[in-house]
């Protein structure tokens, strides 16, 4: 397998850990309440694209029971373990084709965002699923600015609303699209799917939560270019402490979560 894709964050950085941990802590409960509604058997089949910190794979492993089986993807799987039920393998869903299934399920959350052949993944991934098999998809809607609810400080929102959009731009350079999270529902209509469903998850980030640990990190995963856009060290340090600061809250990006069914 040839893999070629770059993403805006890697997972063999030495920040991807605590990245990963975040993410799957802050997600899972919206993903698993999604998936939940969908009614997955146990014995049924799964694809999880871009599994990252594995911590949706896990959950999946523990829906279908130890006659189902899941399949958990990534172009890095350091952080990735298997279990009985539970594969791991290196696959890059731009450059190598994808696994043969088909599947009862197949999610990917945060992935096509970040890739200019977003579409033609969603093709990929929606023609690999079973007659009754169902796709979720599930991204950041990154379009408006976060609104910054509480700062223990003056000046600290501007500062926040800043690095975060420098951060935006880095990712916007590396080919991420911002608005994908809406286009996905018609995106999954235009492939043959039905039963479609789109729903929202957002709530607030508190200073010390998972959440802003989150924007800490990428902080970090992404410093170069952030002082390459004009920040500085300073700046990012006291935006840092800002992100453990109680005192701080603000929303965060609003969670679009897309079902799709394939029903012929």
């Amino acid at each position: 397998m040839t893999r070629s894709t770059a993403y805006a964050f890697s997972n063999s950085s030495p920040q991807a850990g605590a990245q990963l941990d975040a993410l799957g802590r802050y997600l899972l409960p919206a993903s698993s309440a999604v998936i939940g509604r969908l009614g997955l058997a146990p014995g049924a089949t799964c694809w999880e694209v871009g599994a990252g910190g594995g911590a949706v794979a896990r959950w999946l492993a523990g829906q279908v029971g130890p006659q189902g089986r899941v399949v958990a993807t990534d172009i890095d799987t350091t952080h990735l373990s298997p279990g009985p039920n539970l594969e791991v393998l290196r696959h890059d869903v731009v450059a190598d084709e994808p696994l043969a299934g088909p599947f009862d399920l197949i999610h990917a959350s945060l992935v096509l965002l970040h890739l200019p052949q977003r579409r033609r993944v969603l093709a990929d991934l929606a023609g690999r699923l079973k007659v009754g098999g169902v796709l979720v998809l599930e991204e950041f809607d990154c379009t408006r600015p976060l609104r910054v609810l509480r700062t223990p400080g003056p000046d600290q929102a501007e500062l926040f609303t800043r690095v975060i959009g420098a951060l935006l731009d880095t990712l916007v350079a590396a080919g991420a699209d911002m608005g994908w999270a809406w286009d996905v529902h018609e995106a999954m209509a235009g492939q043959g799917l039905s039963e479609l469903d789109t729903t929202l998850y957002s709530r607030s980030w508190t200073g010390g939560d998972h959440g802003t640990l989150l924007h800490d990190v990428n902080s970090r995963q992404k410093e170069a270019d952030l002082l390459a856009r004009g920040l500085t060290l300073a700046e990012l340090e006291r935006f840092r402490a800002l992100m453990h600061d109680p005192g701080f809250a603000a929303m965060a990006y609003p969670f679009v979560s897309t079902s799709g069914r394939r029903t012929g």
